[in-house]
């Protein structure tokens, strides 16, 4: 009788154990499916089997002879390598594998080979992604044909999203760091003009709290000089000579970001800064304002240069340094900026390669501007959602020159949208939404005994109640809108 009690207790453990073990794997597995379905709805993923999509065209072709034969995850820009956490388990294993089996002298020939057979394979699975922007547009220009491609690739070293992470880490690594790359191909000739952008490299944040612009606010620390030169001496290494071009406002909490920036750069006197104050300058949408920019900073862009390659990869030119753009987000004023840049160094690049005469201009032709200014545009969307959750602000001014009724509609949807994601998504809290609907709840209540007040003298005095609870709710929502807001809970401001 024991025994047969133990038996069916057993079986009952076993039983329980096995249904606890089942709903555990179920929620496990809905959490990894959770995060595959996040993995494959990110925008602006990129691989390749064959080629090294995280060196531009002016570093891949200085390689040494004995890298360009390396496997891809051996060649690749570590900055760049959107996947190299999820890597790094196929890496290490990789190295524990080749060292346990070369340190060994006496070893049976068939075990050496076979796991040199296993190091070979798993290259295959070691597959670089870069998270960015590509783009391409083809046109003719004297019968021949003309190739543009506009690639861009973010950093991984500061990572997060807008609000959450802004300025600079202490290892002097930017938020929303960007390199993009202009590639023109004509006629057996390939030239390449770079630019960067990045977040303002000082310690601040932007801390969300239901208003709609934030207050940004810098972080006092006694490592802030040092953070500013270790992020330009990291972009001297990379890029050779560096031009800050600083798109922010003069005034207001904006202002005193830039003025703490400019006097930060008055430590670096080899690194050329300049201010440009785009709403100001730029107000009403006047595009062609730009030009006073250039003006003033086409000498160096022009000593700058760009990279230009024959046909049988022999080196013309090389471009010496690289412009670093900034606003506040690094996406709307930085993405017009950098396209009329772009269009200045496209028509050098042209002229030079002998496919417009030295007074020609792709502006000459609509069609042709037209296709250009559409890369730039959807580029800037693309980097915009990867950072920002919306489309871009001012697609208007790089398409069109101007402020449209359509592109102003479709700018105050991606503003609302950044809104609501900064406020209510990027994060893990969802008090926000419960506090919202009390509030909508209070104001519906309100409007609807307002609207029976002159049936008796109850509903005015139901209509003040609610209306001062809602007035309540309000006031404490927004005192307490740092609490209230979705906020990342894994890592630090800094």
């Amino acid at each position: 009788m024991l025994k047969l009690l133990q038996h069916v207790t057993y079986n009952c453990y076993i039983k329980e154990s096995c249904i606890k073990m089942h709903s555990v794997l179920k929620r496990d597995e809905a959490y990894f499916m959770s995060l595959l379905r996040i993995a494959e709805t990110t925008c602006g993923l990129y691989y390749s089997y064959d080629r090294d999509l995280t060196l531009n065209l002016q570093r891949a072709s200085k390689l040494a002879a004995g890298r360009v034969h390396k496997p891809l995850w051996k060649q690749a820009d570590p900055r760049f390598v959107w996947n190299r956490n999820l890597l790094e388990k196929l890496i290490e294993t990789k190295v524990i594998l080749f060292e346990e089996n070369t340190n060994v002298f006496l070893i049976f020939i068939f075990r050496r080979l076979t796991y040199f057979y296993m190091l070979l394979q798993l290259d295959e699975f070691i597959t670089p992604l870069i998270q960015g922007s590509f783009q391409t547009e083809q046109f003719t220009l004297k019968d021949r044909l003309v190739r543009i491609t506009l690639f861009s690739q973010r950093c991984n070293r500061r990572l997060g999203t807008r609000m959450w992470r802004r300025g600079a880490n202490l290892e002097g690594a930017t938020a929303n760091f960007v390199e993009t790359e202009q590639l023109v191909e004509y006629e057996g000739l390939t030239s390449s003009f770079i630019q960067v952008r990045g977040s303002i490299p000082l310690l601040w944040e932007q801390i969300v709290d239901l208003s709609y612009k934030p207050r940004p606010s810098i972080i006092e620390h006694e490592e802030m000089t040092k953070v500013v030169e270790r992020h330009f001496h990291d972009l001297s290494q990379r890029y050779g000579d560096t031009m800050v071009i600083d798109l922010t406002d003069k005034q207001g909490d904006e202002g005193n970001l830039s003025n703490a920036f400019a006097a930060e750069m008055q430590n670096f006197p080899d690194i050329r800064y300049v201010h440009f104050d785009f709403h100001h300058i730029c107000g009403g949408g006047n595009f062609d304002n730009l030009q006073v920019l250039y003006d003033e900073i086409e000498e160096a862009i022009q000593k700058q240069g760009y990279f230009l390659m024959n046909s049988k990869g022999e080196i013309l030119l090389d471009q010496s340094g690289v412009v670093r753009s900034n606003c506040i987000d690094c996406l709307d004023r930085t993405n017009v900026t950098q396209s009329f840049l772009a269009r200045k160094s496209l028509d050098s690049q042209l002229q030079r390669m002998g496919a417009l005469s030295s007074a020609e201009s792709i502006s000459q032709s609509d069609s042709i501007n037209d296709k250009f200014k559409k890369l730039w545009v959807e580029h800037g969307d693309e980097l915009s959602l990867e950072y920002a959750g919306s489309y871009a602000l001012k697609g208007d001014l790089v398409r069109y020159g101007r402020q449209t009724l359509p592109g102003l509609i479709k700018d105050g949807m991606s503003a609302l949208s950044r809104y609501y994601l900064n406020n209510s998504h990027d994060g893990v809290r969802q008090y926000l939404p419960v506090a919202s609907a009390i509030i909508v709840g209070g104001i519906t209540v309100t409007t609807f005994t307002l609207s029976q007040v002159g049936r008796s003298a109850q509903h005015l005095i139901s209509s003040i109640i609610f209306a001062g609870l809602t007035a309540g709710v309000i006031a404490l929502v927004k005192a307490n809108g740092k609490q209230l807001c979705s906020r990342p809970r894994l890592c630090g401001l800094i």
